[in-house]
């Protein structure tokens, strides 16, 4: 008689179990894509603030106005308040030229509050379970000739 080789049903038992168990683990890490997206989005405005920033800077320094406590500058075609050669945080969305009716919101109080002059930007909509998510960016003004406008970010984790 010819002998038969393959897996016994024990055998298949326990590489279905295993597979089950790691499927059970690893799942939850790669389906959990959403927070990251939503991370990605504020760290991508976090940069388009700064660059804007930066831009309004560069204007204010040209102009000679970058030491001043506040002025107007324009950027394009865009009257922009600055304190210090930066954005206030009245002209930061206008700077960067920001949705806040389809895809960004203002977000009234972030805990815990910095100090001095401050406006966070959320994601439009974004709740889980019916409550809302914590994660924003964080833009504060500049406060002197030496404090730079600073721009944060808290995440979605």
């Amino acid at each position: 008689m010819k002998r038969q080789n393959g897996f016994t049903l024990i055998e298949l038992v326990v590489v279905i179990v295993i597979l089950g168990i790691l499927a059970v683990t690893a799942a939850p890490r790669f389906l959990n894509l959403q927070d990251d997206a939503r991370d990605a989005s504020l760290e991508g405005l976090k940069g388009a603030i700064n660059g804007a920033a930066g831009i309004v800077y560069g204007k204010s320094a040209i102009e000679g106005i970058e030491s001043k406590v506040s002025d107007k500058i324009t950027v394009d075609n865009q009257d922009l308040e600055v304190a210090y050669g930066y954005p206030t945080k009245a002209s930061v969305e206008k700077a960067v030229q920001l949705d806040l009716t389809n895809e960004w919101q203002k977000v009234t109080a972030v805990d815990p509050a910095p100090q001095g002059n401050y406006v966070a930007f959320t994601l439009q909509n974004y709740t889980v379970s019916g409550a809302a998510k914590s994660c924003y960016v964080l833009y504060e003004e500049a406060t002197s000739v030496t404090s730079a406008a600073k721009t944060t970010v808290k995440t979605c984790k």
